[in-house]
């Protein structure tokens, strides 16, 4: 019985030290990761991050300060660790092998929440297609097509490649390119075209309308016609205009050429 009091007596002054110190570091440090995530949900607030990623960042910084903390109480308590961080690390290395296009659509998605370089409701162009951005997921992101059909874009490519937002301008430049037939009056034709512009009241008068001539054509003289618009009125403009210049050109006896050929046919 003696033996076995002195074997507990010099395990208990052995490890005795060490346990009263790891559960000493073991209630600060759980004090210590509460205070810093809430930091950090304070530091998300003001950098304006989306809500729904905002638990999702907090969970993972969480769990890895507890993580770091349960390796350091054990390591106190004379556990090797060694062989265990090398197993997690493998085993991690071969979960992000497998799931490498995942994990990148994932970045991907976190990149987009956190940066906002396009939001619901912005009217984007990008991996080929063009469509209003309708929800933006952790992995994918949602476009709605002009003929309303629906898109799924992965993150990872949408976040490293290039990409036209529509939407982040107020306002948008309207390009067109309307000819006449050699012989018209060209004075006129910009007359009635930037008159046809400043009677729409969705073209913006500043920066004002542009007119010139821009090419002698085969079959016509062209002109390079510009206005600015507010963004939500492009697409009714651009068309609106076209209708106008056709049926105004016709009132005005201007000529609206096509492409014609002369084919003489020689008798021998």
């Amino acid at each position: 019985m003696e033996k076995y009091m002195n074997m507990g007596i010099d395990l208990a002054l052995e490890y005795g030290p060490k346990l009263v110190g790891a559960i000493i570091v073991w209630i600060v440090g759980g004090i210590v990761i509460k205070l810093l995530v809430k930091g950090f949900a304070k530091l998300l607030d003001k950098r304006n991050i989306d809500e729904s990623l905002k638990p999702f960042l907090k969970g993972i910084v969480g769990s890895l300060l507890k993580v770091l903390l349960v390796i350091s109480v054990l390591s106190m308590l004379g556990i090797e660790m060694t062989s265990f961080v090398a197993i997690l690390g493998a085993a991690g290395l071969a979960v992000g092998l497998a799931l490498s296009g995942t994990l990148q659509n994932f970045a991907g998605g976190v990149m987009i929440l956190i940066f906002k370089p396009f939001k619901n409701g912005d009217f984007l162009e990008a991996q080929g297609h063009i469509g209003t951005v309708s929800e933006i997921q952790i992995f994918n992101t949602i476009l709605k097509t002009l003929d309303n059909k629906t898109v799924i874009i992965p993150n990872g490519g949408l976040a490293n490649g290039t990409m036209t937002n529509y939407s982040t301008e107020p306002t948008r430049r309207v390009d067109w390119t309307f000819g006449i037939g050699y012989g018209d009056d060209t004075t006129k034709a910009k007359e009635v075209m930037m008159s046809l512009m400043k009677a729409d009241s969705k073209i913006l008068q500043d920066p004002a309308p542009f007119v010139a001539v821009s090419e002698l054509g085969d079959s016509s003289v062209n002109f390079t016609v510009r206005a600015w618009v507010n963004a939500a009125d492009y697409w009714d403009v651009f068309f609106a205009m076209n209708e106008n210049i056709y049926n105004t050109f016709n009132k005005e006896g201007l000529n609206i050429p096509y492409p014609q050929m002369d084919v003489h046919l020689h008798k021998n």
